[in-house]
């Protein structure tokens, strides 16, 4: 009786009191849902806390769009929403992956008719998780595996790739740069995971719209954009978050903020995290423990044993992010925004050098990256105008002023090296889409990048303080510019198949000279240009019985930059890599199948197998320089090393997926990556990870979610590790013939989400349930023991 007299009531408050607004609300439940995004050719909006929005701003007789990323979209007429007395109700939807992308040609489409693997996470999966860092993110949506050096760190590996064969996009803007190295990065933590919006995932070669360092896949993430209002009155949004965790005492405030007017928005994000040392898992490996580090006690290097070897000492370190944005619309077909984001950091110790041991001594006092800035300025002009170029069209210029260093001190030493890079960045984009016709999108583009570097080096006596120049890790005054066109057609053959081919042309430039004052070079001058054509056709088709297939062929590339061509550097003990002027692009050619059917909203199966073939492989291998195998290097006789082109590779393997809906509180994914990758003379591809897999039972009520999951991470055995990882054995165990493996392990982790109030959410989770010690393939940290994770969201 009571649901009877609320459902007339609120029909008679429709109909009469508020005719212009809609509620929408879940079929099964019958619950509003908030943030459902709702819009026609002019107009858009979103729903409030309680389902409902606003429409007297849209015209009737027009079709309206509704989408959300838990939900089936929906597309219904403006007459029949006044026949079902302005309430919608949506299905939901329990598709791993959601209707409307952007990262595959820049604008926004129908996942299903993508013929690559994309994989998005969304908004609430972003506010709700517990990452860290947005290297923590990326781990959480089991698609991408995170290797660690230290803890201000996170290099992704996509499909036996990783580094500078991966590309990092933010709000459209490449982040890739001239001296992104092959080994493994650090970069991605400098965006901040609390002020995305989404992130999208492009599995494999996107080399056709991104360019150059798109071998192994995209990770395209979008901030925060400032909103219009649709009401009349301000559009103000506030969120603050705070976490604490025990394992390293992380202490998290994060705010952000939306101020909209009809025609002028303000949105920012501020976030400031704190990390003490991190503690590992009491059951596990002995030779992770840190059993004892360096200090500095009366200007003498001593070295103590560590009371608690669990507690991975100098490894904590902290950060600060911010993001601000001014959106303007100038008329109904012009949009003007401009961000600001900016990252830096504390110095970040590098944890897998300070566990170096030099006979039987720690071999460093002092390892550590300076702090790492990122100042970048976006403005986009975004066109909505029907003419012969295009429909729709966006224009992005960027500046990046992008700093950071290294330093290090060996162990009783007085003298300590300090290198320094700084690059400016320059960016040029153009997008466009274009309707051909009724069944063909024809999209284009262009992108010019330039780098400037300054890197400069010097060693300081730490009695004296006297200064003294040393050899820079590159080339001073070096420049690195970049030209691209491309396009991309995406026709529908009919309401079943879809074609999609493309196409690319990029040229690269490098000019840059080596100083003899510290080596003797046999070449003085680094100057480059190459080019590069790529291409690729796929195909998709969507039955109407619920089976989706996908096929996509494709090339890829990546040219040679700075980092491969001009440094000097220590790679590991005893070996120092030198310049090489004769590299040349390295192209993939890739092939992925993926099949996936949807049974009744009930049970979801995504299987994804893929095969690349790397040609012409950049890798690092014995050199000789000037004639010689070996050159003193920072007082040391090091054998000799550069990248070369001296290889091929092949990677295969599969991803498998399925989601099974219990009932309307209870839901089961399961995940599961095997790759493989070897190179012509059979040995492993580096960046190949382990299997790696998930399960998770989630649970969902009015107000409480919450969710066991179980992280699995296979063995790599002796044999079956990459050459330059058995020269790390401080890495490793040990198994029982004292060679270096990465042993399997299995973690729990227990999350919790409260909704204690329609502005306040509580979160306790633990982590590592059962504080199982283990380190992940390649890192040279362990990662968190039993993690107690308490946090607020509160919102207006």
């Amino acid at each position: 009786m009571f649901r009877l007299l609320s459902s007339l009531l609120l029909i008679l408050i429709t109909n009469f009191s508020f005719s212009q607004q809609i509620k929408v609300v879940d079929k099964e439940s019958n619950k509003p849902i908030e943030n459902v995004y709702i819009f026609d050719k002019y107009n858009s909006i979103l729903t409030n806390e309680f389902g409902i929005a606003d429409l007297s701003e849209f015209k009737e007789k027009r079709l309206l769009h509704f989408q959300h990323p838990s939900y089936q979209n929906l597309e219904i007429d403006f007459n029949d929403i006044k026949v079902q007395n302005f309430i919608v109700k949506l299905h939901s939807n329990i598709f791993p992956i959601q209707e409307v992308i952007v990262s595959a040609n820049k604008w926004e489409q129908n996942i299903k008719e993508v013929p690559l693997k994309v994989h998005k996470i969304e908004k609430a999966e972003i506010i709700n998780t517990n990452s860290q860092t947005t290297a923590d993110l990326l781990k959480s949506c089991n698609q991408v595996y995170i290797q660690k050096s230290q803890q201000g760190g996170g290099s992704p590996m996509i499909r036996g790739f990783a580094a500078n064969r991966v590309l990092l996009v933010l709000d459209g803007v490449r982040l890739n740069n001239a001296i992104y190295r092959s080994g493994n990065l650090q970069n991605v933590i400098s965006i901040d995971a609390n002020s995305l919006e989404s992130a999208e995932i492009i599995l494999g070669p996107g080399s056709i719209i991104y360019g150059s360092d798109a071998i192994g896949g995209v990770m395209d993430f979008h901030t925060l954009k400032p909103l219009y209002s649709t009401s009349g009155k301000t559009n103000t949004k506030f969120r603050y978050k705070n976490r604490y965790s025990s394992a390293n005492n992380e202490v998290m405030n994060h705010v952000s903020y939306n101020v909209g007017k009809e025609r002028l928005s303000f949105a920012g994000s501020v976030t400031y995290s704190d990390f003490d040392d991190q503690k590992m898992g009491s059951h596990g490996p002995d030779e992770y423990l840190r059993n004892e580090y360096a200090i500095v006690e009366n200007g003498t290097d001593k070295v103590i044993t560590n009371s608690d070897p669990k507690t991975q000492k100098r490894s904590g370190y902290n950060q600060f992010n911010l993001v601000q944005k001014i959106r303007y619309k100038a008329s109904e077909n012009t949009d003007l925004l401009y961000g600001l984001h900016y990252t830096t950091s504390s110095d970040i110790p590098r944890y897998d050098r300070l566990i170096q041991y030099k006979g039987d001594n720690l071999k460093y006092a002092e390892w550590y990256y300076g702090p790492q800035t990122l100042q970048m300025h976006n403005f986009q002009l975004a066109l909505k105008k029907d003419n012969l170029l295009y429909d729709s069209f966006k224009l992005t210029t960027a500046f990046q002023n992008y700093k950071e260093s290294r330093h290090d001190r060996k162990f009783i030493s007085t003298s300590k090296r300090n290198r320094s890079e700084k690059l400016k960045i320059y960016i040029l984009n153009a997008d466009a889409e274009k309707k051909l016709s009724k069944s063909t999108h024809l999209f284009w583009g262009a992108e010019m990048t330039h780098n400037r570097l300054r890197s400069k080096g010097h060693s300081t006596n730490i009695e004296t303080y006297d200064l003294e120049e040393i050899a820079s890790r590159y080339p001073d005054k070096s420049k690195y510019s970049s030209l691209a066109v491309y396009s991309n057609i995406k026709r529908k053959l009919n309401s079943n198949w879809t074609l999609n081919t493309g196409i690319r042309y990029s040229h690269i430039w490098i000019n840059s000279e080596l100083d003899n004052t510290y080596y003797n070079f046999p070449f003085t001058q680094l100057d480059l240009s190459t080019g590069a054509l790529n291409g690729g056709v796929g195909i998709t088709y969507n039955s109407d019985s619920g089976w989706d297939f996908k096929f996509n062929a494709s090339s890829g590339f990546r040219a040679p930059n700075i980092d491969d061509i001009g440094k000097v550097f220590d790679s590991e003990p005893g070996k120092v890599v030198v310049p090489n002027k004769d590299l040349k692009p390295e192209y993939i050619y890739n092939v992925d199948l993926n099949v996936s059917k949807n049974f009744n909203q009930k049970i979801f199966i995504d299987i994804n197998a893929f095969y690349s073939f790397l040609d012409d492989a950049m890798i690092r291998s014995d050199y000789s320089f000037d004639g010689q195998n070996t050159i003193i290097y920072d007082g040391t006789e090091s054998e000799v090393q550069a990248i070369v082109n001296a290889d091929n590779a092949k990677v295969w393997g599969v991803n498998f997926q399925c989601i099974a809906k219990i009932n309307q509180n209870f839901s089961a994914t399961a995940n599961m990556n095997y790759n493989k990758g070897e190179y012509k003379d059979g040995s492993p591809v580096r960046h190949v990870a382990p299997m790696f897999s998930s399960f998770k039972l989630d649970y969902k009520s009015n107000n409480l979610s919450s969710n066991i999951a179980i992280e699995y991470n296979a063995k790599i055995a002796y044999n079956d590790l990459a050459e330059v990882e058995k020269d790390k054995p401080y890495l490793y165990a040990q198994d029982k013939n004292g060679n270096p493996y990465s042993p399997e392990w299995l973690i729990v982790n227990w999350n919790n989400n409260y909704k204690l109030s329609k502005s306040i959410n509580l979160n306790f989770s633990i982590e590592n349930l059962f504080d199982k010690r283990c380190r992940p393939y390649s890192s040279g940290i362990a990662g968190v023991g039993r993690n107690f994770i308490v946090g607020v969201v509160y919102s207006i």
